[in-house]
C-alpha cells in the first residue's frame, strides 16, 4: 500500500508546466545536484531462498556535465558523477536494515529544452546490514553492491526536477561466506533533485 500511495502522490507533478524562461540561464547539467530517492524493491534472484522486499532510501550528489556531446537539434548526451549514501529498510526479509555508499556514472540524454532527461547508469560500492544466523539470510555485516538504473527526470523549475525509474540492486559478501546467498531486488524509485 505504501508504494503505491508514494506513486500516487508524487506522479502528477510530472504533468505539470515547465516555466521554459527559468531555464534560460542555464542548463540542468550545468550545476551540481543532490537527489533523494525512495522505492520499493522485490527479490529477484535465486541466490536465496528467502522472498525479500526492500525499501531503499538514496541521497545522492552529481557533478556538472564531465563528458557530453551535442547533437542537431539541441539535444545532448552527457556523463555526470554520482555519488550515493544509501539506506535500506530490509521490509521482508531475516535483516532489518542495510547502509551503503555506492557510485557511478549517471549518463543522461536531454531534450533540447533541458525540461526532461531519460537516465541510466551502474555502479557499486560496500556496506553493512544487521546479518544474523538465519539460513538463506546473509553471511555477514561487511556487504558489496552492485546496482543498475534507468529513468526518466522531469524538470519543474531551474533547480527542482522529479525522477522516476526502474533499479536493480544486488548486495552480497562476494564470496566471503559459505554459503554466500546475495541479494537480488528489483523495483522502482521515486526522486526530488535539487540543484546548486
Amino acid at each position: 500500500m505504501i508504494p503505491f500511495l508514494r506513486f500516487a502522490l508524487v506522479a502528477p507533478l510530472f504533468l505539470l508546466p515547465v516555466q521554459a524562461a527559468d531555464l534560460s540561464e542555464s542548463m540542468p547539467w550545468t550545476s551540481s545536484s543532490v537527489t533523494l530517492e525512495s522505492g520499493m524493491l522485490w527479490q529477484a534472484g535465486s541466490g536465496t531462498t528467502l522472498s525479500y522486499r526492500l525499501a531503499p532510501t538514496q541521497f545522492s550528489w552529481r557533478s556538472v556535465e564531465a563528458l557530453g556531446v551535442g547533437f542537431e537539434g539541441g539535444s545532448r548526451l552527457l556523463i555526470r558523477h554520482r555519488f550515493t549514501l544509501l539506506g535500506t529498510w530490509v521490509q521482508q526479509g531475516p535483516e532489518s536494515a542495510y547502509i551503503a555508499v555506492a557510485a557511478s556514472p549517471s549518463v543522461e540524454w536531454w531534450n533540447a529544452a533541458g525540461t526532461w532527461a531519460l537516465y541510466g547508469g551502474a555502479g557499486g560500492g560496500f556496506g553493512l546490514i544487521d546479518s544474523g544466523a538465519v539460513e538463506g539470510g546473509q553471511g555477514q555485516d561487511f556487504t558489496l553492491n552492485w546496482f543498475a538504473r534507468a529513468g526518466v527526470e522531469h524538470v519543474l523549475s531551474r533547480d527542482i526536477s522529479l525522477t522516476a525509474g526502474a533499479m536493480f540492486l544486488h548486495l552480497s559478501n562476494g564470496g566471503q561466506t559459505d554459503p554466500n546467498p546475495g541479494i537480488d531486488a528489483v523495483g522502482f524509485t521515486l526522486g526530488l533533485s535539487m540543484g546548486f
